[in-house]
């Protein structure tokens, strides 16, 4: 078994520290991690928690999991192996990097088809 944890269901409010401190109760805590956005630093409302040893990731399975935290129920689980995807294309990337510069309505008109950059359909 391993000692990796999932937790989710965090307030957005829920910070490294407060995990943490949570899971210390139930042993030694590697570390704990709440994952972040990265464009705009807001908490994604899930992390990880890294225990001491099995039995104590365990324990704080038992112990956590369906808890209230900052108003919500815990959800706490042996952390599973993130699945590969599919590579992003480049389009995708570029349109998400432009859309966050305001460029897209000079590409696009108010129905969503593309224009010139004339402006002309």
């Amino acid at each position: 078994m391993s000692n990796k944890l999932y937790v989710g269901n965090l307030s957005y409010a829920v910070r490294d520290d407060d995990l943490q401190q949570q899971f210390s109760a139930y042993g030694n805590v590697q570390s704990a991690k709440v994952m972040m956005e990265r464009d705009t630093g807001r908490s994604k409302g899930f992390g990880f928690v890294e225990m001491g040893s099995a039995d104590e990731a365990q324990a704080a399975i038992e112990g956590l999991h369906g808890t209230n935290m900052g108003g919500r129920d815990l959800t706490v689980n042996i952390a599973r192996p993130m699945e590969p995807r599919a590579p992003r294309s480049w389009f995708w990337w570029r349109l998400r990097r432009w859309s966050s510069q305001l460029l897209i309505p000079r590409h696009f008109n108010d129905a969503g088809a593309r224009v010139s950059f004339t402006g002309q359909p």
